[in-house]
């Protein structure tokens, strides 16, 4: 039935009937599980199948977040703030349940630590309710009980849990959209920062074949995964500083086993460019870094937009993270620990350098620019790939000195200007949306619905040596080829 304002929704679905509500005059389900909670025995394990339930389950609350410290993201006063392991769940907003609709999966960012799509800022409504699209927002485990890799420990305790997490729940949608109105031969999976990471990840997977049929990476950051060598000496660095017997790891407390894992974090950001957060490569589930396995051929070939923000570090700066260099003596580190001999041809991109422009936009191509640029020309050589720059910042962003930094364009593609962080960025956006916004969701939207405002007339894709780039700008879009040509050539050397 079509979903009517102001009543509750009641779908059936495989495992028993959910009861909902409307939001933005559109149906929403909250806190829907998608797998077994991964507590008690099943904790540091992959998820397990669903079990059915009888009667109707309330569908209006969410579930807990994953455990995490507070966020700016979800700083909110509508933000949920209860926080449990039991945290696979999901959110989805439908515009008729009667219907065959393309959807839209969000896999929500936070480098792997903090995150869930609980939050305001990832609200669906708007979405669901413009495009005419089924919206899921997904959660999944991160820090220590889902994002820091203890596969290599042994037995009860299953590798890169944060992205088993995500092909159970794209499993669930699989089996479990239509009752909401999907089609789920029509799934799209996007995702920014920590969640355009694991949007790559899912194409160089086996598990995810057949789950997605296009793909958005928003801002991915491919130094967040590392290969499993690495991984496991990073866990062996956390059994000791627990000083307990493997055994015993499943039984401690949260508190015990956080702290723990955030020295080891420490630890890794001052020596490597790789965060002890993170997917792992070289697994069955991951077998290649998705680089590599996009040279190779081995991704699922479908439709793919990737894109980066022009002034991505420029929020990371305050806080001058290792990992992300920004400061001239964090750059000569990163280049000294990770590639003394491409350091000067590198940094000839930059003839700014080391003024404060040129820090950032390192910082920034360090993370994001480069990997992305390479994942790209890889990626183009195999399915059709659109490729982006998001340029516009508003006058909040602007009297920061921060540009359209990383984050930034989340609010304009969701709508959720009522959020949070809405407001900050554009405190009249709730009654003026501004045309970036309106432009930009609609591209999104467009191409989750194969429409032709998406093809090569309007978005030609992206190819070498050409490399047409869409400019996001605040007055309109652009295409330019390769905008970033002897910063992406320079990155080449090192991806």
């Amino acid at each position: 039935m079509p979903v009517v304002a102001g009543h509750p929704t009641v779908v059936r679905t495989p495992s028993g009937d959910l009861r909902g509500d409307t939001e933005g005059g559109v149906g929403v389900w909250r806190g829907v599980p998608y797998a077994e909670q991964p507590v008690g025995p099943r904790r540091f394990q992959a998820p397990g199948p669903l079990k059915p339930w009888s009667g109707i389950r309330d569908a209006r609350e969410h579930g807990p977040l994953p455990p995490q410290t507070k966020s700016f993201v979800g700083g909110g006063r509508d933000d949920p703030k209860v926080r449990d392991e039991a945290c696979l769940t999901l959110t989805v907003w439908s515009p008729d349940t009667t219907a065959s609709l393309p959807v839209m999966v969000w896999i929500p960012g936070g480098a792997f630590v903090y995150g869930a799509g609980q939050f305001q800022l990832y609200n669906g409504s708007r979405l669901a309710a413009n495009g005419n699209v089924v919206v899921v927002n997904l959660t999944y485990r991160i820090g220590v009980f889902g994002g820091f890799e203890l596969g290599d420990l042994g037995e009860g305790f299953d590798d890169n849990l944060a992205l088993r997490d995500q092909i159970a729940a794209l499993r669930w949608v699989r089996d479990n959209i239509a009752a909401f109105g999907g089609d789920p031969q029509r799934v799209t999976v996007f995702g920014e920062s920590a969640g355009g990471t694991s949007v790559l990840a899912l194409l160089a997977s086996p598990e995810a074949r057949g789950l997605v049929h296009r793909a958005i990476a928003q801002s991915p950051a491919l130094p967040l995964i590392a290969d499993r060598e690495l991984r496991a000496q990073r866990a062996h660095a956390f059994m000791a500083h627990l000083g307990v017997p493997v055994d015993r790891v499943k039984e401690l407390p949260q508190r015990r086993l956080r702290r723990a894992a955030g020295m080891v974090q420490l630890e890794s950001a001052a020596t490597t460019p790789t965060l002890a957060y993170g997917l792992t490569h070289g697994t069955e589930l991951l077998p290649r870094h998705p680089i590599d396995a996009a040279r190779a051929g081995q991704v699922a070939q479908v439709p793919l937009i990737i894109g980066t923000n022009s002034h991505e570090a420029s929020m990371f700066a305050w806080t001058k993270p290792p990992m992300l260099p920004t400061t001239e003596a964090s750059i000569e580190a990163y280049f000294d620990r990770t590639g003394p001999e491409v350091k000067e041809s590198v940094l000839q991109a930059y003839p700014r350098y080391p003024r404060r422009s040129a820090l950032l936009a390192i910082g920034s191509d360090v993370m994001f620019g480069g990997p992305s640029w390479a994942f790209a020309d890889a990626y183009s050589a195999h399915a059709p790939t659109r490729m982006y720059r998001f340029d516009h910042f508003g006058v909040s962003l602007r009297m920061l000195g921060l540009g359209a930094t990383h984050g930034s364009e989340i609010v304009h593609i969701q709508h959720s200007y009522a959020s949070f962080i809405g407001r900050k960025l554009h405190p009249l956006g709730r009654r003026f949306q501004p045309a970036v916004g309106r432009r930009m969701q609609r591209a999104w939207l467009d191409f989750a619905c194969d429409t032709p405002s998406v093809d090569d007339a309007h978005w030609p894709v992206y190819r070498t040596p050409e490399r047409l780039t869409r400019l996001i700008t605040s007055a309109r879009d652009v295409m330019a080829p390769d905008p970033d040509g002897p910063r992406r050539a320079a990155w080449a050397s090192v991806y």
